[in-house]
């Protein structure tokens, strides 16, 4: 492994799973979602094509898993032209360096999330003591401590466009983490919403578990900036999808999600908002 890159001392194996992890969905012909444990990764790009990127790199050790996944749906030796992050979360760079190392593509990031991903910045701790259920009182076990891929991860765009995902810009969408961003295709309103918002009661152990759909703010342990994200999910609402796949929990459409997403903004104070937690003003 190239010695310029690392994970944090405190990378670990996250023993959490859910009834949908293993499970790839086809959301369109060209989006298609898998579930790792707790987490959602994409690939983007035409089944009969070679050209595509992965979105999010999963947990802790699920390289194997992602490389299968992506040859099961593009054939053998098959690799995607970039890694593209919503943010830098250990759920969702879990498996990067081996990936990395394995297809030599380059990853891009949100430029305020880049020292996070280049060993000089740490995210805010998980706050176990908030609001919620199981998964909130042991996220203190979660890794936090910053990885390092200096020299593999270039920053998106200033136009907002996005390597290799023609059609789609994105939108910083900050509050769970400074850089984090979304990707939205206006021809069909397809939204690929990171952790800004979620479809399951993340902090929750049952519901993750058996994955029972409810439109949710960000993880609460570790979102430490409440008014920006509810900014964030105002934002994408007025963008109006039709379709959405989040970092945790199903894809969601129609009725579901457009009564859902109005309901978490119109109530994001009771529905997002933790009661208490170190991250409240």
């Amino acid at each position: 492994m190239d010695n310029e890159m690392s994970y944090g001392e405190d990378y670990k194996a996250i023993p959490a799973t859910s009834i949908g992890s293993g499970v790839g969905v086809s959301v369109l012909p060209d989006l298609f979602c898998y579930t790792v444990q707790i987490v959602n990764v994409c690939l983007f790009g035409d089944e009969e094509s070679n050209d595509f990127v992965l979105i999010d790199a999963g947990m802790p050790n699920s390289a194997e898993e992602i490389i299968k996944m992506t040859e099961d749906r593009y054939g053998v030796n098959s690799r995607p032209r970039a890694i593209i992050l919503t943010h830098g979360h250990f759920d969702h760079v879990g498996a990067i360096l081996e990936l990395i190392n394995y297809w030599d593509v380059p990853v891009y990031a949100h430029e305020l999330e880049i020292p996070y991903l280049t060993g000089k910045k740490s995210y805010p701790k998980p706050d176990p003591s908030v609001e919620g259920g199981l998964i909130a009182k042991f996220s203190g076990l979660f890794p936090n401590e910053p990885i390092n891929i200096t020299g593999h991860v270039k920053a998106l765009p200033e136009n907002n466009s996005v390597p290799h995902m023609p059609g789609f810009r994105w939108v910083h969408t900050p509050g769970h983490t400074a850089g984090h961003v979304s990707f939205f295709r206006e021809k069909d309103r397809v939204l690929i919403a990171g952790d800004a918002f979620v479809t399951v009661k993340q902090d929750a152990l049952y519901k993750v578990f058996t994955q029972e759909i409810e439109i949710s703010g960000p993880p609460r342990y570790l979102t430490p900036d409440w008014e920006a994200a509810r900014r964030s999910v105002e934002q994408l609402a007025k963008l109006k999808p039709s379709i959405v796949v989040t970092g945790h929990g199903q894809p969601v459409s129609g009725e579901e999600l457009t009564k859902g997403l109005k309901k978490l903004v119109d109530n994001f104070e009771t529905v997002a908002i933790p009661d208490y937690g170190k991250y409240l003003n």
